[in-house]
């Protein structure tokens, strides 16, 4: 197949226009904040995170001379300090990694497990699902954490540096403290009414009832000791001991202030289900595009499926050659259809029959593309297709709609001097997670369990995505590496709930497809179609003539202010890697290489 003519323009354009470069913070300085710039280029390895201090983390391992898997676990470590609403040790997610001396892609499933005694009425009571509200704030919503146990796995598997020294950045972090800016100021004023509820999270969060202030310095000694505590007994101390015993009792028995209004359910977790956790390691997805090929997480994410049948269904089309509309309309209608499937096969493989091979079947994406109008919309929801069976334009059921998915997440990525590259996403879920923080322990706990459907989507409609025991809840975290006969391209992934698929779908078709730098299809304003009645736009679409234009076909909007945060790494044809991050999203995003002005 061809290599895309837009892609080599998009190298040419990163390599001639890309000059001014964004360089880490020396590690001698990491205390204070360095300043985000949202791309850099240069030797010896790149780190892309939302955060500064975290991505300073991740290039201070790389120039000690660890390897990407080390560099991440050092970045994630740090975001569970500065982003510790989206991310932390209470959480999980999924692991990517490119090995460049095998040219393999590998997998870790990080993703939280329900307690063995689950049922499929988790969130039901009388037969009624309770109020999302009341899940997402409880003891209920929480599943046994994935994180550290995908540390100990990647590290095990691939790493180069033990976890103490990855974890000296963090704790020094959270010992020192980090400068509060405005995200992180909104973000705890979004949490406020939750947070005050509960005095331990109340009192790290909110000090004295008050918000953090902009330019102030936040310090979380709780967590830096929990960190030491993992650094010197390992991984396993957070699923049995002390730290193990303090989660269940907090999941069990909500540490909710007396005075508070607010009904908080408990959990039903066990210090068997923390015992009993463990992650998968798995291959990947894999699609074939423009001569490229696509890696991302199999299920229990939906990632991989759903942006790959995408794929595969945009496949037919030159995406180059499109008006800026018709681009957008193919885009969004190939999101509807994938989501539609995505809905109706998708779950964890454990306790679900998931036709993964079926769902990335070319000959499954052709029988849906057909149902693509250049002039007319579809109407959502869409019915699903059957992959095991597919056939021209033909449905395999009933439609449901797309299920709530909360939207905060955070994603990094991460290359080496070696060329082993890590796309990473990881998340507690909400923003805040549960509300509850581990007393003494200085971390939320995550409220993954709502990923789950309280109640099937549709009547009648079988749902691959309802709680049982010890079942991982369905994702749409996409962390995803592309290759170029064995070799890496780019590395790219985001947060953002189910908005996640539709924005690493919109950065590869706008970076591959369109020819934009990977930065500039990183922040290009962005659309996401979900099975839904109208597709969300941000405002630089919303107040576009292209609104309009989509409009005259059918196409029905809503306004979203923010969708997703995107990092990505990308190899430059003259052998240096760049980071690209966010420009304004979040506040933007912070992007590293190790030597900006040359070979070391």
């Amino acid at each position: 197949m061809r290599r895309p003519a837009a892609r080599q323009l998009a190298l040419v354009a990163l390599v001639g226009a890309l000059v001014s470069t964004g360089a880490a913070a020396p590690p001698s300085d990491a205390a204070r904040t360095p300043a985000k710039e949202p791309v850099a280029a240069g030797y010896g390895g790149a780190v892309a995170s939302v955060d500064a201090d975290a991505s300073a983390a991740g290039i201070a391992v790389l120039r000690s001379g660890g390897n990407a898997v080390d560099a991440a676990i050092a970045t994630a470590a740090a975001l569970g300090v500065t982003e510790p609403y989206s991310a932390g040790i209470g959480g999980g997610g999924y692991f990517v990694y490119y090995d460049a001396a095998t040219r393999r892609v590998h997998t870790v499933d990080g993703r939280e497990t329900a307690p063995a005694s689950a049922t499929e009425t988790l969130f039901q009571e009388n037969g009624v699902p309770i109020p999302f509200a009341e899940g997402m704030t409880s003891g209920r919503s929480v599943g046994v954490p994935g994180t550290p146990a995908t540390w100990r796995t990647a590290l095990d598997a691939w790493g180069s540096q033990p976890l103490d020294r990855l974890l000296r950045p963090a704790v020094k972090l959270a010992r020192d403290g980090f400068t509060v800016d405005a995200t992180f100021r909104a973000q705890t004023q979004a949490n406020q009414d939750r947070f005050k509820d509960f005095p331990d999270t109340a009192k790290l969060f909110l000090p004295g009832g008050q918000l953090p202030v902009v330019g102030s310095t936040f310090k979380n000694p709780d967590l830096a000791d929990t960190y030491t505590e993992l650094a010197r007994k390992g991984t396993a101390a957070l699923y049995r001991g002390p730290i193990a015993d303090d989660i269940v009792r907090a999941v069990r028995t909500p540490p909710v202030d007396p005075a508070a209004t607010r009904l908080v359910r408990p959990g039903d977790l066990t210090a068997a289900d923390l015992r009993a956790y463990s992650t998968k390691r798995q291959e990947p997805t894999r699609v074939g595009y423009r001569g490229l090929d696509v890696y991302s997480m199999a299920p229990s994410s939906s990632g991989g499926t759903t942006v790959g049948e995408a794929l595969n269904i945009l496949e037919g089309t030159d995406l180059s050659q499109l008006s800026e509309a018709q681009y957008l309309h193919r885009f969004i209608e190939a999101s509807r259809i994938s989501f539609a499937d995505r809905g109706r096969w998708v779950g964890d493989p454990a306790a679900q029959d998931v036709p993964t091979r079926q769902l990335l079947s070319q000959a499954f994406a052709d029988s849906r593309a057909c149902l693509i109008s250049p002039d007319k919309a579809l109407t959502s929801p869409v019915a699903p297709g059957d992959p095991r069976h597919p056939a021209p334009c033909a449905t395999g059921g009933q439609a449901a709609p797309t299920t709530y998915e909360g939207e905060n997440t955070t994603h990094l990525t991460v290359a080496d001097r070696w060329g082993n590259v890590v796309s990473y996403t990881l998340t507690i879920e909400s923003t805040g997670g549960s509300a509850i923080t581990v007393p003494g322990r200085g971390f939320l706990l995550n409220n993954e369990l709502t990923d789950f459907s309280f109640a099937p989507a549709a009547p009648g409609v079988p749902d691959p995505n309802l709680p049982g025991p010890g079942k991982r809840p369905r994702s749409s975290m996409s962390p995803t590496i592309v290759l170029e006969h064995g070799r890496p391209v780019l590395a790219v992934g985001s947060p953002g709930g189910a908005t996640i698929i539709t924005t690493v779908l919109q950065t590869l078709t706008g970076h591959l497809d369109r020819g934009l730098p990977l930065v500039e299809a990183i922040a290009a304003p962005r659309a996401s179609q979900r099975n839904q009645t109208t597709t969300e736009l941000e405002p630089g679409l919303w107040n576009s003539p292209l609104r309009g234009q989509l409009e005259a076909l059918g196409q029905g909007f809503r306004q979203n202010p923010e969708i997703g945060a995107a990092t990505g790494v990308q190899r430059l044809p003259d052998g240096r890697w760049l980071a690209a991050a966010e420009k304004t999203r979040r506040g933007g995003g912070s992007a590293m290489v190790v030597h900006p002005y040359g070979r070391p």
